[in-house]
């Protein structure tokens, strides 16, 4: 996998706890188009401290222009930002 580190569009539902759990997002690409990505299946979810920020990392598999692909998602707790981090 490649790191990326794209801040991307995501829809996601939560946990009355505050938890998240991601659906589908969008990835803008080069030439100001849209991906729109749906999460097929989520394999692990893990909480990191990185630089004192508190995220979730999963780690996700999708099928992306007819191949499946295994990819890595980030939520930062502090900011409320979705990045998609690795794929």
């Amino acid at each position: 996998m490649k790191v990326v580190a794209k801040p991307i569009e995501m829809i996601a539902w939560f946990e009355q706890n505050g938890a998240p759990h991601p659906i589908r997002f969008r990835l803008k690409n080069n030439d100001e188009s849209w991906n729109l990505i749906k999460v097929g299946r989520v394999i692990t979810v893990e909480k990191e401290k990185l630089a004192g920020n508190y995220m979730y990392v999963f780690t996700c598999q999708s099928v992306i222009n007819d191949v499946t692909k295994v990819y890595v998602l980030k939520y930062e707790l502090s900011s409320c930002k979705w990045v998609l981090f690795k794929i």
